[in-house]
């Protein structure tokens, strides 16, 4: 299969794009104003091969890869616009979109709390947040192949240093992976690791294939190339070399796993993902989907189903239906934790016992990842039924708990312990977990 031409596409030349060439100036100013403030980065097959121009901008790929006004908050835009259209001097218009950025709450879920000490230093570029997951950020993966506008990780890739988790190798992490035998699986992630080439990747991989780090059982691999790239295991210059990375790693012994990101059944649509898909399995990779549902992309259950359908056919697991996150453009994206629980029920009680490997929808907060169980009556109150699925203390895994109803609330921290009590259960000891930033207990 021969491969486009890869072209990424960013504020200062996306006005190159064909399919722009009859909008007008104030439709492409619009486009510029947002992209100060969040990143934008669509490339040649997103543009060329994903997105229905005929539809935009309602159409979804285009909202997922293009900025929209609507992403910003409205006071935002419109203190952003005034200062482009009076003609601000660069460093000005820079300090606002700072300004702006930092209200986005770029610290989401507490991240930073998650990075891990060794022998009284941080281990740069990694979280430990749960007692069995490790998540690496390699420095050469800090970008992506186009970036998704409801990412949490938005701040890795907008400038905010304090925001942003690097390393430039793995051999430290290795070093703390050897004291900490409950560790099973390692997360490599970004940005999105498949933006690198096949022989650096490798450099980092290679020490956590090591003989001494027997309890390491899984890698996994977190990336939205299939969706935004798939030609990158197919005609890149390294494709082959990367898949012979992949059976290395494989043939091992470990688990490696591709956490591929599909957002909407389109992305699962063109011959040459079907293809990628095919050539990662056969070199030993099993691939895992997840996404958030998210409001003007995904908040039909008709979509969710034919998309765990799509997967399922492809031999993929579906695996996550998150919920959105609070930072960024989540005001954008946000749906009711009462919709997104319909959502899921729906489009689970239409899909076969081949898909409902999901798990879903998952609030992926600062105590751990808290799976909405429902909606139901319990003493004459209404209430959500919750559980974690995985909790900075493992000890608070499974555990079922309630909070009242509330028909507003979009993540955790809008919700109330329900049955008169004060706080959840884990309140008290999550405090102190983050502000002593502890390993993981459990």
């Amino acid at each position: 299969m021969s491969a486009p031409e890869y072209r990424a596409y960013t504020a200062r030349n996306f006005r190159e794009i064909p399919q722009l060439a009859d909008w007008p100036e104030y439709a492409l100013k619009s486009v510029e104003t947002v992209a100060r403030a969040l990143p934008f980065k669509p490339n040649s097959y997103v543009v060329d091969e994903l997105i229905d121009w005929g539809s935009v901008p309602d159409d979804p790929i285009y909202t997922l890869t293009f900025p929209r006004r609507e992403l910003l908050k409205p006071a935002h835009y419109r203190r952003l616009a005034a200062a482009v259209e009076n003609g601000a001097p660069e460093p000005r218009l820079k300090e606002l979109a700072r300004r702006i950025q930092l209200d986005l709450n770029p610290d989401a879920s507490h991240q930073s709390a998650n990075v891990p000490l060794l022998r009284g230093h941080r281990v740069s570029g990694a979280q430990h947040k749960y007692r069995e997951t490790v998540l690496f950020f390699p420095q050469a993966g800090q970008t992506c192949h186009a970036y998704c506008s409801f990412c949490f990780r938005w701040p890795q890739f907008s400038g905010l240093a304090q925001a942003r988790f690097a390393a430039k190798e793995s051999g430290t992490l290795a070093d703390y992976l050897r004291i900490h035998p409950k560790v099973t699986d390692i997360l490599v992630t970004g940005g999105d690791p498949m933006v690198m080439k096949a022989a650096l990747l490798a450099q980092y991989l290679e020490p956590f294939l090591a003989d001494d780090l027997p309890h390491l059982k899984s890698i996994r691999i977190g990336s939205k190339s299939l969706a935004y790239w798939p030609y990158r295991y197919l005609t890149d210059p390294d494709a082959d070399d990367l898949l012979r990375l992949f059976e290395k790693v494989a043939a091992t012994g470990r688990t490696l796993c591709l956490m591929a990101h599909f957002n909407h059944p389109r992305e699962l649509s063109t011959p040459a993902v079907r293809l990628a898909i095919k050539r990662l399995q056969s070199a030993g990779v099993l691939i895992r989907t997840q996404s958030p549902v998210l409001k003007h992309i995904n908040d039909k259950p008709e979509l969710w189903a034919e998309m765990w359908r799509a997967q399922v056919d492809l031999n993929c697991v579906p695996y996550y239906m998150f919920v959105e996150r609070d930072t960024g453009a989540k005001h954008f994206y946000a749906l009711p934790l009462e919709r997104c629980w319909q959502i899921f029920r729906q489009a689970y009680q239409r899909v076969s016992g081949l898909c409902r490997t999901v798990k879903g929808p998952v609030m992926s907060a600062a105590p751990g990842k808290v799976e909405i169980l429902g909606v139901t009556e319990v003493q004459d109150e209404k209430v959500f039924v919750l559980r974690f699925i995985q909790g900075r203390n493992a000890e608070w895994v499974d555990r079922p708990f309630f909070a009242l109803y509330d028909r507003s609330a979009t993540w955790l921290n809008g919700l109330k312990p329900a049955f008169g009590e004060h706080r959840f259960f884990f309140e008290k000891e999550l405090k102190g977990l983050l502000m002593g930033h502890v390993a993981p207990m459990g």
